[in-house]
C-alpha cells in the first residue's frame, strides 16, 4: 500500500488508515480473535495508521487496539483522542492529562504518536463545543506540554463545528493534523461546493490544511455508511447515524447515494463503497483516508479498493454531474 508523508511531520502513514470506532463496530463490540485477526491481517498488508478515542466503546476501542496490537509496534503510528466535558472546563489542562494518562494504559505504550482535540468547535448548538481562543490556549498549551515531556508527538483536532473556527485552526498553525469530513455526498472540504448542495460547506479546508503542512485523515467517507447504498446496518455497529449529506435523515442520504449508482454501472468501480473510496483518494490533499469497519470483508475491500488507485477524470467528472443533481432535486 502507498504511503505518504504526513504533513510537515515525519511521519509516513498508509493511505488507508484503520478506524477504531463505533460507526463500524469491530473495535469496540467484536470479539477479541475476530479484532486480532484484522489489526494483524491490516500490518501484513502494510496498514500502518490506527485511530482510537476513548469514547468509543468508552474506552473499549482502546483496551482491545492495545490487546491487538501487542508488544511490536515498530512502523505503527496510533492516534487517539481527547473530548472534554462541561465538567472538564474548570481544569482543562488536568483533565487532558488525566485523559491522556487513561489512553497509554488501554493503549499499552508510552505515547501516542498524534493527540487530537474531540470536541465540536464553536457550535453553541452542540453539548461540549470549544469556542477557538479556548482551544488555542488551554487546550493547545497542554497538548504542547505533553509534547515536550514525550507523551505526544504532534497534536490534531478533529474538524467538526462551525466552519469559520475549523480555519482558524488551521491557520493558526499550532496543529500537525486535521480529521476532516470528506465523501461524496459532502464534497465542500476539496471542491467548491454547488450551489443548493445540503451539506455543510467546509470551503476547501483540505486545501487549507495542505497550504499549512497540516497532515489530512479524510473521515466519513462512506457517509456513516450511506455510500453502500443500504440502509441496513451491521449489528456490531451504532444503530442509526446523523445525516452527513442530506441535512435531513440517513435514509435521504442512502437516497442520494444511490443517485451515484450510474458510475457503477458504467464500470468506474464495482461497487458504490469501491466509488467512494477511490472518490477520496483522487484528491491529492488528502493524506490518508479512514474507514471504520465491522468485518475483515470489510477491511479487505476498502484496502483492495484504495490499492486500485484514483478513478479516472472522466469519472470524476460524471460525479460532479451526478451530485449537481443531487443538489437539484
Amino acid at each position: 500500500m502507498k504511503t505518504n508523508k504526513f504533513g510537515r511531520t515525519d511521519l509516513e502513514v498508509s493511505q488507508l488508515t484503520f478506524g477504531c470506532g463505533a460507526v463500524g463496530g469491530l473495535m469496540t463490540a467484536g470479539a477479541a480473535a475476530d479484532q486480532d485477526r484484522a489489526v494483524a491481517w491490516a500490518r501484513d498488508n502494510a496498514i500502518n495508521h490506527f485511530d482510537t478515542a476513548p469514547s468509543y466503546g468508552n474506552g473499549a476501542s482502546e483496551e482491545n487496539l492495545g490487546r491487538a496490537l501487542g508488544p511490536n509496534r515498530e512502523g505503527i503510528v496510533v492516534s487517539t483522542k481527547v473530548g472534554l466535558g462541561e465538567g472538564d472546563l474548570a481544569d482543562i489542562p488536568g483533565a487532558i492529562r488525566r485523559s491522556l494518562e487513561t489512553s497509554l494504559r488501554r493503549l499499552r505504550q508510552d505515547h501516542v504518536d498524534l493527540f487530537q482535540l474531540h470536541n465540536t468547535l464553536a457550535d453553541p448548538e452542540v453539548a461540549g463545543s470549544m469556542p477557538v481562543d479556548q482551544v488555542l490556549g488551554d487546550v493547545v498549551g497542554t497538548f504542547e506540554a505533553l509534547r515536550n515531556e514525550g507523551k505526544i508527538r504532534y497534536l490534531g483536532f478533529t474538524a467538526k463545528g462551525e466552519t469559520d473556527a475549523l480555519h482558524a485552526l488551521i491557520d493558526s498553525d499550532r496543529f500537525d493534523g486535521a480529521q476532516v469530513f470528506y465523501n461524496m455526498l459532502a464534497p465542500s472540504a476539496g471542491e467548491a461546493q454547488p450551489d443548493g448542495f445540503p451539506a455543510q460547506d467546509y470551503r476547501r479546508l483540505l486545501d487549507a490544511a495542505g497550504d499549512h503542512g497540516v497532515g489530512s485523515i479524510a473521515v466519513r467517507v462512506l457517509a456513516g455508511g450511506a455510500l453502500s447504498g443500504s440502509e441496513a446496518r451491521h449489528p456490531l455497529g451504532v444503530a442509526s447515524v446523523a445525516p452527513i449529506g442530506s441535512g435531513r435523515d440517513y435514509a435521504a442520504d442512502v437516497a442520494s447515494a444511490r443517485r451515484l449508482a450510474p458510475l457503477v454501472e458504467a464500470g468506474a468501480a464495482a461497487s458504490l463503497p469501491e466509488l467512494a473510496v477511490r472518490w477520496v483518494i483522487s484528491n491529492p490533499a488528502v493524506t490518508t483516508m479512514e474507514i471504520g469497519i465491522a468485518t475483515l470483508d470489510e477491511l479487505q475491500l476498502a484496502t483492495a479498493a484504495v490499492n486500485k488507485g484514483p478513478l479516472s477524470d472522466a469519472a470524476l467528472q460524471r460525479a460532479r454531474e451526478l451530485r449537481a443533481g443531487i443538489a437539484a432535486a
